[in-house]
């Protein structure tokens, strides 16, 4: 599938500022959950209440960002959630099996463990944009 890279000038409101703020916000607090509790980073990230709460107010206001220079950013969310969502099934359906020679555990263990530091970085760097009002 192929997105249109250009980003028009097009000035978003201040409250569609705010939504995208609160987005990163939520997803931030998804991973603050992983981090501090017994759930891993990305686990957190993916099956976290926050992270979707976060995913639906995207898709709900990304109409509204389309033409501004946060589409971008409303599609870096959306893409960040849902590759985090595949991948980690990808690393659980590889370590299953591998598990019953016990490799799978630390398969598992390290690919949750690089998924959650990969959400992380994406998230800091998309909210570290936006508060510099620029396109990620």
């Amino acid at each position: 599938m192929s997105y249109d890279t250009t980003v028009s000038e097009t000035a978003p409101p201040p409250s569609l500022v705010n939504v995208t703020h609160l987005v990163y916000a939520l997803h931030a607090l998804s991973l603050l959950i992983g981090i501090t509790t017994a759930a891993t980073i990305i686990g957190a990230f993916v099956f976290g209440v926050p992270s979707i709460i976060a995913v639906i107010i995207n898709y709900v206001m990304r109409g509204e960002a389309r033409g501004t220079w946060l589409e971008p950013h409303f599609r870096w969310q959306i893409r960040t959630f849902w590759w985090a969502a595949l991948w980690s099934a990808l690393v659980a359906v590889v370590s299953f099996p591998l598990a019953f020679i016990l490799v799978g555990f630390a398969t598992w263990a390290v690919g949750m463990f690089v998924l959650g530091i990969w959400a992380a970085i994406r998230i800091a760097r998309g909210w570290l944009r936006l508060k510099d009002g620029e396109a990620i």
